[in-house]
């Protein structure tokens, strides 16, 4: 009997396949207590599933994979918290004073990190909690001693889509090599490790669909859209035959794509747009380069300050700034101040846990509750600006007050390499992030005093609306066409037009190909985005006409009626 799924879509493409359940071994752990003199054995077993672990995630990084660096970034990822006293050192303490079972106190001890990352209001860091869970999983398949899986040939010549609660970027390094064709699986978002693998794999994927795993069965046929979000078990013929055609064209659509890596973002009336990447660590700075991106649009330094005993201090940060700034030399790089939270995970600073996170300490905030760690990021970013077109971000601001703090503890650093003679670029544009409505309602003054501005529509989107993207319960609400976002991004834009300020967007409505047309109207000139999605984007800019565009989207930002709205867009 055929019946269709729906859930979120989050790595484009058609697979057709049979698909192969996964099994979640932390649904098989059980609570058992052990006798006092067998207490040494359940942490010899634990010692050995944690040298096992290790062992594949050491050959996984050594394996090359194709696919974005953040997959290795996941698995060192992982590496870390096997390290991490909070997770392995705690599981241990477990058994020698509650005399339970290996497999039960790695759990219990997962349980209490999840709920520390639940606390936090970045919905990608929160999601990292998925590295944790992830690594627990794999040890206590280790512990329970399951086999590895690897899918079979199949005579049909039908591929393997996995069937999974959830999957860890060891996972998907596996399948990739058992040539796997989609992933399913019943949790996840837009940010998820396997959203986020799935994509830089190019591997379709639809994740949220709850209880996928228990109305699927191994080896039924399934079609999965990764487009439109959607699962068929046990197509019929014509079904089959339609999605197959469906698949060749996209394929055909690809292969083209990849022939427009050194065409010039130019519209069809000749205005240049430029098409950034975003990065997270310095070895991301490849993979925007093999698709000719025109510079970084916004590098996340968070990820150097995170799972670490020790902050980085300012030479390590300087050396990681100036590393991606050679490998895009000529071009123009953003970088962001530090956009974490005192709630966040943050060992060496002082930690606090606020009633809500997102209107807490957080951002600009922080740092300018942390004067001495701003500081040090401060001179270790205009230190690197000797070495080509840096600019700086600075995330969350809300206030006139803020930017001025920012200023000031900026030219108290510049001051200091004067003094020591130390080279930087005393011109440096410093830019502020666009995230709360605050800052929207506020952009002239915003323009007024910074030489850029960067439109964070995760978070805009997130405050505007009240809605946590990452809550199930309401993520049908988080709209990114809702009229009044929309109003906040157009008002950006125009103001940045008016005062000549450079505008960039570097949310996800950036890499939307659905929303480029829409941005290029409003009079977006700079995006930034994941590099697999900048060829895709590129195609639609050269596909554009700006001045058709712009007289369109001025009478549709006029709409307030939702559907109206969603209507007039679709038709760009």
């Amino acid at each position: 009997m055929s019946f269709t799924l729906h859930g979120l879509p989050v790595s484009q493409g058609i697979a057709i396949g049979h698909a192969q359940l996964i099994s979640h071994a932390l649904l098989e752990v059980h609570h058992y207590t052990v006798a006092p003199r067998a207490v040494l054995k359940e942490l010899e077993r634990l010692d050995e599933a944690v040298a096992t672990v290790s062992a594949e995630l050491a050959q996984l990084r050594k394996t090359p994979t194709g696919a974005h660096s953040e997959v290795a970034v996941f698995v060192e990822l992982q590496q870390m918290f096997l390290q991490d006293a909070l997770l392995i050192d705690a599981a241990r303490t477990h058994i020698r004073e509650r005399r339970c079972n290996a497999e039960w106190a790695l759990v219990q001890q997962m349980e209490v990190l999840v709920d520390q990352f639940d606390a936090i209001e970045d919905t990608y860091l929160r999601e990292r909690k998925a590295d944790v869970v992830q690594l627990v999983e794999r040890l206590v398949k280790a512990l329970l001693g399951h086999p590895g899986y690897s899918p079979g040939k199949r005579r049909d010549g039908l591929g393997t889509i996995v069937v999974a609660h959830d999957l860890s970027p060891s996972d998907t390094i596996q399948f990739k090599h058992a040539q796997i064709s989609g992933f399913v699986t019943d949790i996840g978002g837009a940010t998820s490790h396997t959203a986020i693998v799935a994509r830089s794999l190019a591997i379709p994927a639809v994740v949220g669909l709850h209880h996928v795993r228990n109305m699927v069965s191994d080896d039924d046929i399934l079609i999965l859209d990764g487009t439109r979000g959607v699962v068929i078990v046990d197509p019929d013929e014509r079904v089959l035959e339609e999605y197959r055609l469906r698949k060749s064209v996209l394929e055909l659509e690809r292969t083209k794509l990849r022939r427009l890596k050194t065409a010039a973002a130019s519209t069809l009336d000749g205005v240049r747009v430029q098409l950034n990447a975003n990065i997270e660590l310095p070895r991301d700075a490849a993979t925007a380069r093999e698709v000719d991106a025109d510079g970084v649009g916004l590098f996340r330094t968070e990820f150097l300050f995170m799972g670490r005993d020790e902050l980085p201090d300012e030479d390590e940060q300087f050396e990681a700034y100036r590393s991606v700034l050679k490998a895009f030399s000529g071009k123009s790089v953003t970088i962001r101040t530090l956009d974490i939270g005192a709630d966040k995970a943050l060992r060496g600073t002082l930690i606090r846990r606020d009633a809500n996170p997102a209107l807490g300490l957080r951002a600009i905030r922080f740092c300018l509750s942390e004067p001495k760690m701003f500081h040090a990021q401060l001179r270790a970013l205009l230190r690197a600006s000797h070495y080509g077109q840096l600019r700086i971000l600075v995330p969350m601001l809300a206030t006139a007050g803020e930017i001025e703090q920012m200023l000031a503890a900026l030219e108290r650093a510049k001051a200091e390499l004067r003094a020591e003679k130390i080279r930087f670029d005393e011109n440096i544009p410093v830019g502020g992030m666009v995230e709360v409505p605050a800052a929207a309602l506020q952009a002239s003054l915003f323009a007024r005093r910074l030489q850029f501005l960067s439109i964070g529509t995760n978070d805009l989107i997130q405050y505007t609306l009240a809605i946590d993207r990452s809550d199930e319960a309401v993520s049908h609400l988080y709209d990114p066409w809702h009229p009044a976002v929309l109003q906040l991004v157009y008002r950006v834009i125009q103001t940045g037009i008016r005062t000549g300020t450079p505008v960039a967007v570097c949310g996800e409505m950036a890499g939307d190909i659905t929303n480029t047309r829409l941005l290029l109207g409003m009079g977006l000139r700079e995006f930034s985005m994941h590099a697999a999605q900048i060829l895709e984007v590129k195609q639609e800019v050269l596909r554009a006409d700006t001045v058709e565009l712009s007289a369109r989207v001025a009478r549709l930002m006029k709409l307030e009626e939702p559907e109206r709205l969603r209507e007039a867009i679709l038709r760009l």
